[in-house]
C-alpha cells in the first residue's frame, strides 16, 4: 500500500535527520500519489477544523473522519503544522499591539523561519502537482482572519480557527464541521461565534458546530453530522 510505505520511510527520516532525505521523501511523495489511479466517483467534501486535540485524535472526536468516510465523504483536516506557525507568528502581534516583548517576537521568527526551511521543500513540490495545491501561508491565513475578528484572539486555537473556516471556503469546501469542547471559551468566541459573520461573508457555507464532552450524547452528534452531509449532497448534485 503506497501510504504504508511512505510512512515507515518517513519515520526512519525523522529518526535520522537527513534533510537530503526528507527532499528526496517529499518528491517520492507527491510524485507517486500524482500517478495513483482514481475511481471515477465523486464525494462531498467536508473540512474539520476546531480544538487541536478534538480535530486530530480519533478518540476525542468519536473518530469523525472515519464517520464522514463510512457515510461517503471525504474528510478535509487541515495542516497541523499550521497550530505551530500559528502559534510562532503571535508574538509579533503581541509585541507591536498587546504586551509582548522583542525578544518573544524575534525568538518567533526564529522558530517561524525554521519551519518554513523545511515546509518550502514541500510547497516546490506541490506547485509542480497535478492533483495537490500548496499550504496557505500563515500571513495570508492571518490576513483573511483579520477581516472578521482581531488577531489579538489568541487563547487556543484563536484565530486560526476562523481563518481554517475562510480557507476551506475560498478553496470550494464549504461544507465544515466546527468541534469544541463543551464550554471551552477561546473556541466557541473564534469557531462556533464567528459562524455568523463567516456565512454572512460566504452565503454558501454549510458549518456545523459540534460540542464534544463525556456526558453529550453520541447519537445526537451523529445525527447533526448526517444532517449536513444529507445537504452537502444536494449542492453536490445540483
Amino acid at each position: 500500500m503506497l501510504y504504508e510505505k511512505w510512512k515507515k520511510q518517513a519515520i526512519e527520516n525523522i529518526r535520522s535527520g537527513d534533510k537530503r532525505g526528507f527532499r528526496k521523501n517529499i518528491a517520492g511523495i507527491v510524485r507517486e500519489f500524482d500517478k495513483l489511479e482514481l475511481a471515477d466517483i465523486k464525494k462531498p467534501r467536508v473540512a474539520i477544523v476546531g480544538e487541536i486535540l478534538l480535530k486530530y485524535h480519533p478518540t476525542g472526536n468519536n473518530d469523525i473522519v472515519g464517520i464522514l468516510e463510512q457515510e461517503g465523504a471525504e474528510a478535509v483536516v487541515p495542516d497541523l503544522m499550521d497550530y505551530f506557525l500559528y502559534s510562532a507568528y503571535n508574538p509579533r502581534f503581541r509585541f507591536r499591539y498587546l504586551a509582548g516583548t522583542k525578544l518573544d517576537m524575534h525568538k518567533g521568527d526564529i522558530a517561524r523561519n525554521y519551519i518554513m526551511s523545511y515546509r518550502k521543500v514541500m510547497i516546490d513540490e506541490l506547485k509542480k502537482s497535478r492533483r495537490f495545491a500548496p499550504p496557505v501561508p500563515i500571513e495570508e491565513l492571518a490576513h483573511m482572519a483579520s477581516a472578521i475578528l482581531s488577531l489579538g484572539n489568541q487563547t487556543g486555537e484563536g484565530w486560526l480557527v476562523t481563518a481554517e473556516m475562510l480557507e476551506f471556503i475560498q478553496q470550494g469546501i464549504n461544507n465544515i464541521i466546527c468541534v469544541q469542547p463543551l464550554a471551552c471559551l477561546p473556541n466557541h468566541v473564534a469557531g462556533k461565534g464567528m459562524i455568523k459573520p463567516v456565512k454572512e461573508r460566504y452565503p454558501q457555507a454549510n458549518i456545523l458546530p459540534i460540542d464534544y464532552d463525556p456526558g453529550i450524547s453520541g447519537v445526537n452528534q451523529l445525527n447533526r453530522i448526517k444532517l449536513l452531509l444529507t445537504n452537502a449532497q444536494k449542492e453536490l448534485e445540483a
